[in-house]
Parts: structure tokens; sequence; C-alpha cells
């Protein structure tokens, strides 16, 4: 069988870029501190070198929030550390604040709502899709002392109950 000296000229085929679903960096604290009540996704306006940060994991998201500034979302206190093969003709900021890009109409949703008392929007996790990073913000109020109590005792009661079912499974064994 012979081939086409077009195709023997081609370049083999590139491979995909893989889509992962997990996360990059997540703010655990958020769940813990807010009861979240709507969640959104949005894409980030980034730099090539924190791009490359990234996708090393060089990203800190627990102090992270969003302020509404001039009617655009902004990310602030997301931190990427540079890494140190960065370019030597940039100065590369960690904590740079990133602007956050959502549609018009859920932009002004959550102008709307965080002029409500006690609402704020908080970063909950970065991702990939394809090959875009997004974030995954939501709308949330914060939680008095005694929710978080509750919260912890939810959370130790699950942990219990988990190594109690270990146990009696090893023990039926």
């Amino acid at each position: 069988m012979s081939t086409t000296s077009a195709n023997a000229n081609r370049p083999p085929p590139k491979a995909k870029a893989a889509v992962s679903s997990k996360p990059i960096a997540e703010n655990r604290r958020a769940r813990f501190d807010y009861h979240l009540t709507e969640f959104f996704e949005a894409g980030i306006v980034l730099e090539g070198w924190e791009v490359k940060a990234i996708r090393a994991g060089q990203v800190q998201l627990t102090d992270g929030y969003v302020m509404i500034k001039g009617g655009e979302l902004f990310l602030i206190g997301c931190r990427i550390n540079p890494l140190r093969t960065a370019s030597t003709h940039i100065s590369p900021l960690a904590d740079r604040t990133k602007k956050l890009m959502l549609k018009k109409d859920e932009i002004r949703r959550l102008i709307g709502k965080t002029e409500q008392k006690g609402f704020t929007i908080v970063p909950l996790n970065l991702h990939f899709k394809g090959s875009n990073i997004k974030a995954d913000i939501a709308l949330a109020k914060g939680k008095d002392l005694h929710d978080k109590r509750d919260t912890e005792k939810k959370r130790d009661w699950e942990r219990e109950k988990g190594q109690l079912m270990r146990h009696a499974a090893k023990g039926r064994a």
C-alpha cells in the first residue's frame, strides 16, 4: 500500500491538551465560613507567566475575595507565585488584582444581591475548562458562630461514623 505525496509531507497530528475537571486550587474556608446561595463560573484575565505558574500548581486561593469596582468584578488576594524560570524582562507581582469575566446580566444580578445586607462574593476554586482557566465564584452570606459550630459537629460526626463503619466491616470479615 503506497501513501500519497500529500500525506507523506503532512506532520503527525498533535496531541490534544488534557482536560482536567479537578480543581487547581480550592478555597475550603469558604464553605465553612459562608452559606453559599448561587454559583457562577467566571473567566479570568491572566498574564502569560501566571498561566505557567498555575499549571505548575503555584497558586493559593485561601485569602481570595471578589470585589465590584465600576460595574466589573475583580479577584483580590489570589496569590500566584512566579516561577523561577519566568522571563527577565517582566516583574511579576504575586498578589496582582485579576479581572473576572461574566455576562452583563450576571454581573448586574451580583451587584444587586451584594447591595443587600450581608451578601458577598467569594471564590470557591480555580479549574481548567478546556485550555482556559476558570474560577467558580459564589454569592454568599456569612455564618454566625453557632452555625460554624454546627458545621464542625456534622463534619466530626461524619468522620466518626465512617470510622465506626470501617471497624464494623473489619469485625465481620
